[in-house]
């Protein structure tokens, strides 16, 4: 073999793993991550949750994957490629939080996001009370940060959210559940401005960051998969080796960019999805 390609042997890509459910539909969980994943220079690794039959007119089916067939998942691939950050979506139920919550501590996984996924579009809840409570446990502390919608704010905190003048407060008091940091996303409110709330907090639980991160709203019928992609591509830029708030910053633009993007784009009869691949970028390569 050539002694320049046995030199450039160790060198690698930046390696980002979902374990997330599948979205047969292609605009959520496991694809849309993947996705994200690949069009910001990452290498996208899986482990999945739970398999589902759904479009953009909705969930048909939901089969969920053995907990044991999900650890072999996560340390196949941790064992061989290794991780540079992960992103966690629907977890269904206890065991598999814990199965989780086992493997980030066996592998020492670190710039965890963790999405929690807890309530549907239309409001249903997707997870059991016991399953959430062993997530906010198990998960909130391993985790870097945490991505609540307002829905799932509400579910944690047990009181509705319903304007912005009451995010402070909320995502303050989510810090309290043990989390480091928490990502309060306000897109369900109505209006023209949409505001998120980063807030992180040392060990003591003590805030000693708050940003607010205002943004117009894009009018668009493509919603599906946004808080998918959202916490994914964090990951994505922690793996880049961005800081937290600079890897929600970037984040969030490039989710307002592929919301822009495929926002005139009709895909099935009911919510589409974004336009993930708007400016694919080149694969990033560490040097050893």
């Amino acid at each position: 073999m050539n002694a320049s390609l046995l030199l450039n042997a160790a060198n690698r890509y930046p390696r980002v793993l979902s374990i997330a459910g599948s979205d047969s539909s292609g605009g959520a969980g496991i694809q849309a991550d993947l996705k994200t994943f690949s069009a910001l220079g990452c290498y996208g690794m899986t482990a999945i949750t739970a398999l589902t039959a759904q479009n953009t007119q909705g969930v048909r089916a939901i089969h969920s994957v053995p907990p044991e067939m999900l650890r072999d998942q996560i340390d196949a691939v941790v064992e061989d490629i290794g991780v540079d950050a992960v992103k966690i979506g629907m977890l269904h139920s206890p065991e598999v939080v814990m199965t989780v919550a086992e493997a980030l501590d066996t592998h020492g996984l670190e710039h965890v996001v963790l999405d929690p996924v807890m309530v549907a579009a239309n409001g249903a809840k997707l997870i059991s009370d016991e399953a959430i409570s062993v997530l906010v446990k198990e998960l909130f502390p391993r985790a870097l940060v945490v991505t609540p919608n307002l829905d799932e704010a509400a579910l944690l905190l047990g009181r509705s959210l319903t304007g912005t003048d009451e995010l402070e407060q909320a995502a303050q008091d989510l810090l309290g559940l043990r989390a480091q940091a928490i990502l309060l996303k306000g897109g369900h409110l109505p209006g023209h401005d949409v505001l998120d709330i980063l807030v992180q907090a040392n060990a003591a639980g003590q805030v000693t960051e708050l940003h607010k991160l205002h943004s117009l709203r894009i009018s668009t019928h493509n919603l599906h998969g946004t808080g998918c992609t959202l916490s994914s591509a964090i990951a994505a830029y922690l793996a880049l080796g961005f800081s937290l708030p600079d890897a929600v910053q970037a984040a969030r633009i490039y989710v307002r960019s592929a919301l822009y993007a495929g926002s005139n784009v009709r895909t099935g009869a009911g919510i589409g999805p974004l336009n993930h691949g708007f400016a694919p970028q080149a694969m990033k390569v560490w040097e050893a």
